[in-house]
């Protein structure tokens, strides 16, 4: 579950930027559930209860995808990019943007299938 102040922006960047199916949405619970093949995200605005000032993390979401150069090619103009498409010693290739309310969203395809990523 990750924090949004803007659930439509949010549900606009997941659906139309990264394909992903909007499952079920609620302006009035301020809650949103998305999914995209394996993957299922949930989103919600602040409560009080929590009273954070601002979303946060310190990781990033990881999504491992077949076809990471498509996937690329897809999304370089339409998101912010924190690093770009790249080839790793540890056998991935992969590329971080960020989504519409800054947390960092990797992805990656194994392209060395002899190096063990357990």
């Amino acid at each position: 579950m990750l924090e949004t102040k803007d659930l439509p922006a949010t549900k606009d960047f997941y659906t139309a930027i990264l394909g992903f199916n909007c499952d079920t949405y609620s302006e009035e619970w301020g809650w949103a559930h998305f999914s995209k093949d394996e993957i299922a995200i949930m989103f919600s605005k602040p409560n009080e209860e929590r009273n954070i000032p601002e979303p946060i993390m310190s990781g990033s979401l990881y999504i491992t995808v077949d076809d990471i150069d498509s996937v690329w090619d897809e999304l370089k103009y339409n998101c912010s990019i924190c690093y770009p498409i790249e080839n790793f010693e540890y056998g991935m290739r992969e590329f971080g943007v960020f989504d519409n309310n800054g947390y960092l969203l990797q992805f990656g395809e194994v392209i060395n299938k002899n190096i063990p990523l357990d």
